[in-house]
């Protein structure tokens, strides 16, 4: 039915009234009764032997001047009838009824002419005559002929109006008024022959042009109704743009004519424009109604055509949306009946743990993979919905298929929930095998592990019942679930293997029950029977097993810790985990991981090379290589050790709140290292093995992703509070037994920062072991790299520890310095103040980055060293608002920051004159780059300083002799050290930033100033 559809819009409409618009158009240019036209007979017109000046008589009676015109004789009567028949063709119908009025100028000329000129009349005068003026000749001798003639030869004209013979103008303008007549016969009528005709061309021009594009768009309308709708998308686009591109260049034809017309008309009627008492003639007021009646037809042409192409354009719109939504439909219905077929084929419910939530990965897989074909489809739903609503003419058509897009996406939705429903049930129906099959494990352990030689004792009896009573309480605990309810509730999913397999776990539940019954019968015969000790040889049971993960070892593990003697369970579980037999331990056991890192050697993986037949650049990749497999087991063991076991069930009690809600602050993003490490860095090194040119590169191509390292600087201050407040607690001592680790966890920590110092060490040893000197850039850009991530860490773990500091910090940039100064703040409005100044300077905590300076307030508070130093966010402030500038009075180690407004500055004074220096030239260099971005310096040549135009004037700038220096105040001018990354991980004595007689001090000092200080 679509693709057989023909355009049921005919072009009935278009064709009606564009035919109305033709007939209006000769109506209005009277081509039925003109069929000439002003450019046939241009020529005949030119010659202005005849002309229609517009003038009226006084009963409004066209008037037609015959000018004198020495040639008259000589036009072809085919000529005189045609120009007549325009020129009587012009007035409309109404003025032509009244009759023509014909002036007749011969003064100059003689009778002959005259009665050529009045045989012409008579003989080819089309219009109706009224009345005929003949201006005598001027010559005695003519004039007397002329009467003699008009009365012998009166009869022969054949006349049927009055002719009047006039001797003077004066004469005429009696008959006719003096505004009706040109100026050449004494009038005041204007009249320019040659603009009269380029008027009646462009007019008669105009309407043949709009008669022809009506004529066109009626054909170009029927041609668009034929057409019959192609069958495919491509064809119905291309169509509908080939259509669309005619109708625009037919629409730009009508506007181009619209602008023409309009231009037409303002030329028609400029001189009323140019001269509002001046009145246009009649004439031209004919001419000014014809062309707004045939712009009144082109904008009824215009409407016409603009309704017939809407209809005509959304029709096509219609059916290429059509053609569009079946073509996506069939798409759509294919990919979810695939879809639902995969669906179909997904039976497997599996047959353990693992299987199963493979089973679950690979259907999530395929929800994501069908989640596309669902959206696509709920969205093809709702765009047929939107063509229904827009009364589409193939609704019938398009409301079935989103019934049925609809039906198909609640059956795929209905398949998943229900296989996944099936498979959970599945997950869930097999753990608790698992459940019970380890239960039983764990049972059978505990029976193995009683010594038979404690049984001689009563005591040892009671132990064993004791340990076997407190293991059965843990079925309740861990609600091993009956056969009967495993039946009950996975009746559904239970095929063939998976009854097996529940039948078999089942089977050893009850085994296992009843192997414990009858050794609790045993024990209790032996309790009452008290017979004499038997000395029987047992096997020792072994050590207990490490954990690998709360899946495969919990109940083994929690059998040995199911310990009910008085003693706290936290010591108990602590001493089950860590008691292992001597004997097994492995005796060729590595050296301690961080001391590995240190060395940045791995004594497990020793290379059969000799280093003495390597290359030098091939022995550096060997050492990197080594070293980075060492830190990422590390990292490994971090993981795996500390952080994974903090689910574990069994160790809950053995961590407390604060360990359990900060341990992501703890570990921060070493997963993300390790991760990074791991799959990435590693296999990125070894590429460089038989290429050590390309290490270099390596570093820098990884610049970005090595910025993680600034993460994990950045949160060390809160880990080490952390680790300060939990490191007691026994979950830490039983993980680090378990790992067999020499040092505490936080010593672990520290191997990122290591990591980096380690690769510093050996990029720094590069440029000595390579040979090959082309690649020494590279290799000295990655140094710099590693060098100042390194410091970007160092910085960060100080920035850190500073509170109330804002996140926006970080526009500022990268940090570059950080350092302990003497801050005076003038304000200058303030500045008359009597005792505003503070002599006394408030010492501050500065840290410099990119784009702008921050000031730190120090506080001093108690810590187990003494007084520490810690600092608050007081303000910062950007380089775009401050310059420097140099005191050349007083001391050297001061200079000031000027704010550019003029009403702040602060003068800064550091510890020795180098610091000063150092700082004062670092600013001075941002200042520099930030004025150059911004093409805002002004250099004073003869100083050599760096003067911003916006400077604070003199009147606010203090001299530095006006301040006296605060006393002990080259104690906190020292620049404030933050721990080095070597450092970082020292909590011992060098833990705090000063010693404890320095931070004293410095306490006493700011305390002493507190009063002073804002």
């Amino acid at each position: 039915m679509l693709f057989g559809l023909k355009e049921e819009m005919a072009p009935q409409e278009l064709t009606r009234r564009l035919a109305t618009v033709t007939t209006h158009i000769d109506e209005i240019m009277q081509q039925e009764i003109r069929p000439l036209l002003a450019v046939d007979i241009i020529e005949q017109l030119h010659r202005q032997f005849a002309i229609l000046s517009g003038g009226r008589g006084k009963d409004g009676a066209p008037i037609i001047t015959f000018p004198e015109f020495v040639g008259f004789k000589h036009i072809s009567d085919e000529d005189f009838l045609n120009v007549m028949t325009y020129l009587t063709s012009i007035p409309s119908m109404e003025a032509a009824g009244i009759g023509f009025i014909i002036v007749i100028d011969r003064r100059r000329d003689k009778w002959s002419s005259i009665k050529a000129s009045l045989t012409r009349i008579a003989v080819a005068f089309p219009g109706n005559l009224q009345l005929i003026f003949i201006l005598r000749p001027s010559r005695f001798i003519q004039r007397t002929i002329t009467d003699i003639g008009i009365k012998y030869y009166q009869d022969e004209f054949k006349m049927k109006v009055p002719i009047v013979m006039l001797n003077s103008v004066s004469d005429l303008q009696g008959c006719i008024d003096k505004s009706q007549l040109t100026e050449d016969l004494g009038g005041t009528l204007e009249y320019r022959h040659s603009q009269w005709i380029s008027h009646r061309t462009a007019i008669e021009n105009f309407a043949l042009t709009l008669k022809t594009t009506a004529q066109m768009l009626r054909t170009f309308g029927a041609r668009l109704a034929a057409t019959e709708l192609p069958r495919g998308v491509p064809s119905t686009a291309e169509l509908l743009m080939s259509h669309t591109e005619q109708r625009d260049k037919l629409q730009d034809e009508l506007k181009l004519l619209g602008k023409q017309g309009a231009i037409l008309l303002s030329c028609i009627q400029e001189p009323g424009i140019k001269s509002p008492t001046r009145k246009l003639n009649p004439n031209q007021l004919e001419n000014v109604a014809t062309m707004e009646r045939l712009l009144v037809q082109l904008d009824e042409t215009e409407k016409a055509f603009s309704q017939f192409w809407s209809k005509h354009h959304l029709k096509l719109s219609q059916c290429l949306q059509l053609q569009h939504f079946e073509h996506n439909f069939c798409e759509v219905k294919l990919a979810l009946d695939n879809l639902l077929a995969e669906q179909a084929e997904f039976t497997d419910i599996g047959d353990s743990v693992m299987r199963v939530e493979r089973l679950l990965k690979e259907h999530e897989k395929l929800e994501r993979k069908g989640q596309e074909s669902l959206e696509k489809a709920q969205l093809l739903a709702v765009i047929g919905d939107q063509f229904i609503q827009s009364h589409h003419y193939a609704a019938d058509s398009i409301r079935p298929k989103c019934v049925e897009l609809r039906h198909l996406c609640d059956d795929v939705f209905n398949e998943n929930k229900k296989k996944c429903d099936i498979l959970e049930k599945s997950l869930e129906l097999h753990r608790q095998l698992d459940k019970v099959s380890r239960w039983c494990e764990a049972g059978i352990y505990l029976l193995a592990s009683q010594a038979v030689d404690k049984y001689q004792s009563r005591e040892g009896v009671d132990v064993a019942l004791t340990d076997i009573e407190a293991f059965l309480d843990t079925a309740k605990e861990y609600q091993l679930p009956s056969p009967k309810e495993i039946y009950n509730q996975f009746e559904l999913i239970l095929t063939p293997d998976v009854k097996t397999n529940a039948q078999k776990v089942l089977q050893k539940l009850g085994d296992v029950q009843e192997i414990f019954q009858k050794r609790q019968m045993s024990l209790m015969k032996l309790a009452a029977r008290q017979t004499r000790p038997v000395q029987p040889v047992a096997p020792h049971p072994e050590s207990s097993p490490k954990w690998v993960s709360p899946k495969t070892s919990q109940p083994s593990a929690l059998a040995p810790l199911q310990k009910t003697s008085e003693e706290p369970y936290a010591e108990t579980d602590l001493d089950s985990l860590v008691k292992e037999d001597d004997k097994t331990k492995y005796e060729g056991k590595d050296e301690e991981i961080l001391e590995c890192s240190h060395d940045g050697e791995n004594p497990e993986q020793e290379q059969p090379d000799n280093p003495e037949n390597l290359s030098s650049g091939r022995c550096l990749i060997r050492d990197l290589l080594e070293t980075e497999k060492v830190y990422i087991k590390e990292m490994k063991s971090i993981i795996d050790g500390y952080i994974t076991p903090m689910d574990y069930i069994w160790l809950k009690h053995l961590i407390p709140d604060v360990l359990q809600n900060n341990k992501d602050f703890l570990f921060g993003n070493i997963r993300e290292l390790h991760e990074f490490h791991d799959r990435t860095f590693l296999k990125e090194l070894e590429k460089c093995t038989e290429n050590p040119e390309l290490l270099a590169r390596c570093f820098l191509k990884r610049k970005e992703d090595l910025q993680i390292y600034f993460k994990y600087h950045k949160n060390l201050p809160r880990a080490r509070a952390i680790w300060q407040e939990c490191q007691d607690c026994a979950y830490f001592g039983v993980c680090q037994r378990q790992l067999d680790h020499n040092l505490p966890l936080f010593k672990y920590l520290g191997g990122p920062s290591q990591r980096l110092t380690k690769y510093q060490m050996l990029l720094k040893d590069g440029p000595k072991r390579t040979e090959a000197s082309a690649f020494l850039p590279e290799l000295q850009q990655a140094l710099a790299m590693i060098e100042e991530l390194i410091k970007s860490c160092e910085l960060a773990v100080d920035l850190a520890e500073v509170t109330g500091c804002p996140e926006d910090i970080r526009e500022l940039g990268r940090l570059l310095r950080r350092g302990a100064f003497s801050v005076w703040t003038v304000h200058k409005e303030r500045s008359k103040m009597k005792g505003f100044i503070r002599f006394k300077p408030s010492q501050r905590q500065l840290y410099l980055f990119e784009r702008g300076i921050v000031f730190c307030k120090i506080r001093m508070e108690p810590s187990d060293q003494g007084p520490a130093a810690h600092y608050s966010f007081k303000k910062s402030v950007k380089w775009t608002t401050l310059s420097i500038h140099q005191l050349e009075r007083g001391s050297n180690r001061k200079f000031e920051l000027v704010n550019r407004n003029g009403l702040e500055k602060y003068i800064l004074q550091a510890a020795s004159k180098e610091i000063r220096d150092c700082w004062f030239s670092e600013i001075s260099k941002l200042l520099m780059e930030q004025q150059n971005n911004n093409k805002d310096v002004y250099e004073d040549e003869d100083n050599g300083r760096q003067i911003s135009p916006k400077c604070c004037s003199s009147r606010a700038c203090i001299s530095a002799e006006t301040f006296e220096e605060g006393e002990g105040a080259e104690d906190m001018e020292k620049e404030s050290s933050a721990l080095g990354l070597s450092g970082l991980f020292q909590l011992d004595d060098s833990y705090d930033t000063c010693s404890p007689k320095s931070a004293l001090d410095t306490g006493e000092r700011i305390q002493g100033e507190k009063g002073g200080d804002d």
